[in-house]
């Protein structure tokens, strides 16, 4: 009866509603008022406020709902933890990541995932743009960058770093930057899926920035087609290294403007709710974890910094 109390109360306060509470918990709206008004009796204490347009929490509701989520996803957890280990994986996983980090190195990862759980149906769409997971219906996301959702719950997978480079050929007949105000003079092939596609931040060992703007040559929404436009000689690239890191570690691509740096950004993966997390989701989240780190396997064989 306890926890019924707290979760009624914390499916009010994240629905913003009695009645959408009621629904999620699959039982009337008068059973959820029931609950939390049991609920404030036992402790002595008034936890929502209540008029005909809106719900709000009171101070001791605040604090108390921090605790009662908390309380609920350790159950959750444990509940998940167990049954995880006592059942095959089993249902469909939906999930939605980058083109090229999938291609890359999305699969290798999910095919290892998917042979340690036979029974389960992995459903995946690669698509750079930023989906809406909640009204799209997807169980995960992988998304690289800074996350501006704060609704929904990210963990962090591995640290992306970026590297300016150009070919060889390119550098001859243009000449090599070695200061980013240089780089005005240069022809920049720009990633699309930007706010500020034009400018490229980079920054040096003692924190100072410097906004460049490139000549745009080329501009794309797919690292991959930028990594071919910078091999074939078109012009210089800000990449990820986790689509760079073969050509440069072969030499075919050289980096430049050493001392600086572009923002590091970081892989995330993202969710609607810690609770109720499906044993499934949970698990590969583990997996992906381990499987990339903090120190991904494609930054090993990076030539050393200068």
């Amino acid at each position: 009866m306890r926890l019924d109390g707290l979760e009624a109360f914390v499916a009010v306060v994240d629905a913003g509603s009695f009645s959408v509470a009621a629904e999620r918990l699959g039982i009337a709206r008068s059973m959820v008022s029931r609950r939390i008004a049991d609920l404030e009796g036992r402790l002595g204490a008034q936890l929502l406020q209540r008029t005909t347009r809106r719900l709000s929490l009171t101070e001791a509701g605040r604090d108390f709902y921090d605790r009662a989520s908390r309380i609920l996803i350790d159950i959750d957890e444990a509940e998940q933890s167990v049954a995880s280990g006592q059942a095959e994986l089993r249902g469909r996983l939906r999930l939605t990541a980058p083109l090229s980090f999938g291609v890359r190195h999305l699969a290798s990862a999910l095919d290892e995932f998917a042979h340690q759980h036979p029974e389960l149906i992995l459903d995946i769409e690669l698509d750079d743009r930023q989906i809406n997971i909640v009204e799209e219906g997807f169980d995960l996301a992988l998304r690289i960058g800074h996350l501006q959702d704060s609704t929904l719950v990210a963990r962090s997978l591995a640290p992306i770093r970026m590297v300016v480079c150009a070919s060889e050929e390119y550098l001859r007949k243009h000449g090599e930057p070695h200061h980013p105000d240089e780089l005005s003079n240069h022809f920049g092939l720009v990633y699309g899926n930007t706010p500020e596609h034009q400018q490229w931040k980079l920054i040096n060992d003692d924190g100072q920035e410097i906004v460049s703007h490139p000549v745009s040559r080329l501009r794309a929404n797919n690292g991959d087609l930028l990594l071919r436009a910078a091999i074939d000689g078109l012009g210089i690239v800000v990449l990820p290294t986790f689509i760079g890191h073969e050509a440069l570690a072969s030499g075919t691509l050289r980096p430049i403007l050493h001392g600086w740096h572009p923002q590091p950004a970081t892989l995330h993966a993202v969710y609607a709710s810690r609770r109720h997390l499906p044993a499934r989701v949970r698990l590969l989240i583990e997996h992906l974890a381990k499987r990339f780190g903090e120190n991904p396997y494609w930054d090993l064989t990076l030539p050393p910094k200068r």
